[in-house]
């Protein structure tokens, strides 16, 4: 053994910030979130604001701990729902984006509509939904996240789908590839990155359909009611902690997005 080999041996591995681009394009977001935390904090204490009109991040933080069992609890009802409402509404849009891509023609304005539609309120339906299933039962919830979920995946993997690229068309077509193989081969890897790209903005608005549908009724222990339930009796510091718990499920809703694409798109990585 030379004496540079037994060098390298003894000398540990260093990992350079530049070695990691995806945690250095992390990090301003760390630190402004950071910053924002510590005013936040700042000027509740300073000006001596009242928690029922804003708490203490600290206060915040100390109450989700001190009644992390009961948020557990209540979350595990709205993720089921959150998830629920994702694979729905992504299934039923992957089925439409599918046929709509088989009629080029009619695709500009089935999307059109699709946009038209997408403008409706659709928390509104959240007591419609309570009286077609019943108000406890779990898919009047399901039924309004999938439908938020459904619009951004839908228009999203439609477009992806719809922009192949011409090479590859000539390509096909020069061997004679029918509309199945050029849909196999073309159409449907083109269009994942878009899928992607719809399911990371569905999954955030399933948590917003969910929160907001539990508002209008249904089984006692979940996110939404312990949210309406905490503000109506001015336990506002309980409030945010579960308002806090909803956006942790948001993250985790959006990072199994960003996993599946890993897995699906492994060609086109990105940070968020």
């Amino acid at each position: 053994m030379t004496a540079t080999q037994a060098i390298g041996i003894g000398r540990q591995p260093t990992v350079r910030l530049g070695q990691l681009p995806k945690l250095k394009a992390a990090v301003p977001a760390l630190v402004v979130g950071l910053i924002v935390l510590v005013g936040w904090e700042l000027i509740v204490r300073g000006a001596n604001v009242p928690t029922y009109i804003l708490p203490a991040p600290s206060g915040i933080v100390a109450r989700f701990f001190s009644d992390f069992g009961a948020l557990v609890s209540a979350a595990r009802v709205t993720t089921v729902g959150v998830f629920g409402g994702i694979l729905l509404g992504a299934g039923l849009a992957i089925v439409a984006s599918l046929v709509v891509s088989l009629f080029e023609r009619f695709a500009k304005t089935a999307l059109v509509l699709v946009a038209i539609l997408s403008c409706a309120p659709v928390v509104a339906l959240a007591p419609i939904f309570n009286a077609w299933f019943g108000s406890t039962n779990i898919f009047s919830k399901i039924a309004v996240a999938a439908i938020m979920v459904f619009f951004p995946v839908m228009v999203n993997t439609t477009r992806g789908l719809l922009a192949v690229n011409p090479l590859h068309r000539e390509l096909l077509d020069s061997l004679g590839a029918s509309r199945r193989q050029l849909l196999l081969y073309v159409r449907i890897p083109g269009a994942l990155p878009s899928l992607i790209d719809g399911l990371k903005v569905g999954a955030t608005l399933s948590v917003i359909g969910i929160i907001v549908a539990e508002y209008f009724g249904g089984t006692a222990n979940a996110l939404g009611v312990m949210i309406a339930n905490s503000a109506a009796l001015s336990q506002f510091t309980l409030t945010w902690a579960a308002v806090f718990a909803a956006s942790i499920l948001g993250l985790v809703a959006y990072g199994v997005v960003l996993l599946v694409g890993r897995v699906l798109v492994p060609w086109q990585q990105t940070v968020l």
